[in-house]
């Protein structure tokens, strides 16, 4: 009797592995299949960034389309935040920057502060289904971190401290509005 419990034990431990190993086998097939698809339909869309985003992303591996979408919309606020502290800690920390510096910073620091209740508004659109305002919302976003990034272009001899997190929340906003068009075109 107790050979037989451990044997139909291990018969569903092994099926609940290969259900799990399926099931994230078919999660990030879903990622890169959309994240190639992305790519293709829109240059500002790396396949690798798109991949490597979406698949850090919390159950990304059993996510659907319509979680994937979501899921590029909550990568979107996250990197919004902690671009907003990173900038505040530049200004708090850095008592000798350049005038000039400080005053792009602020500017940045005011975009990436407007930014957030948009993308939280973004997320209401997108579970609403109203992928209109959604796209927006998010677009936003994006012309916020283009805004900022160019502010420090303005004068010659400097350079933006925050190129990297505003090309990241350009392109996550980038992935969010792919998806959000193969979600529609896919109706």
């Amino acid at each position: 009797m107790y050979t037989r419990k451990m044997s139909h034990l291990s018969f569903s431990l092994t099926f609940i592995l290969f259900s799990l190993c399926f099931l994230s086998i078919n999660g990030q097939n879903l990622i890169y299949e959309t994240c190639k698809t992305s790519s293709q339909q829109d240059p500002n869309v790396k396949l690798q960034f798109c991949t490597t985003s979406l698949q850090a992303a919390p159950a990304s591996h059993c996510a659907d389309l319509r979680g994937l979408g979501m899921m590029s919309i909550r990568l979107i606020r996250y990197n919004v935040t902690d671009t907003r502290c990173y900038i505040k800690q530049l200004l708090k920390n850095n008592t000798k920057l350049d005038p000039y510096v400080k005053a792009r910073l602020n500017d940045c620091f005011e975009l990436y502060s407007d930014a957030i209740p948009d993308i939280k508004q973004a997320m209401k659109s997108y579970n609403d289904k109203r992928y209109f305002d959604a796209n927006v919302q998010i677009s936003s976003i994006m012309d916020a971190a283009t805004t900022c990034e160019d502010g420090f272009k303005e004068k010659k001899g400097f350079v933006s401290p925050l190129t990297k997190r505003n090309n990241a929340s350009f392109q996550l906003g980038a992935i969010a509005l792919s998806i959000m068009n193969i979600q529609q075109s896919s109706k």
